[in-house]
């Protein structure tokens, strides 16, 4: 497959990351459904931030890694909802970036 057909099967489209308490997993996955989200990924996630190092040993005190991949105004929609309702009281942090997406026909309407 070279370049030019590659460039003409993509799709440029937004990453939206979430790395959070795994406690938060099914209210989360309610609320991004809930704002439009198709589909999504999520993996166990360990390492260290501000809050020192979290392991992925317990269920309730492991993390995880939620991704969304989806247009702009959907990944914002969510990402403003997650801000306004968990910042304050869990552990979370949000990653927004484009991807470029090599199979399109999966994230279209």
């Amino acid at each position: 497959m070279t370049q030019d057909s590659v460039k003409k099967q993509s799709y440029v489209l937004k990453l939206l990351t979430v790395v959070t308490e795994s406690v938060l997993e099914p209210q989360l996955v309610r609320d991004i459904e809930r704002l439009g989200a198709r589909g999504y990924t999520i993996t166990n996630a360990r390492g260290k931030g501000n809050r020192g190092v979290r392991e992925a040993g317990w269920e309730t005190e492991s993390n995880i890694r939620l991704e969304v991949v989806c247009d702009e105004a959907t990944a914002r929609r969510i990402a403003s909802h997650l801000q306004e309702k968990y910042y304050d009281n869990y552990a979370m942090i949000l990653l927004l970036g484009e991807v470029e997406v090599l199979r399109p026909e999966k994230f279209q309407t």
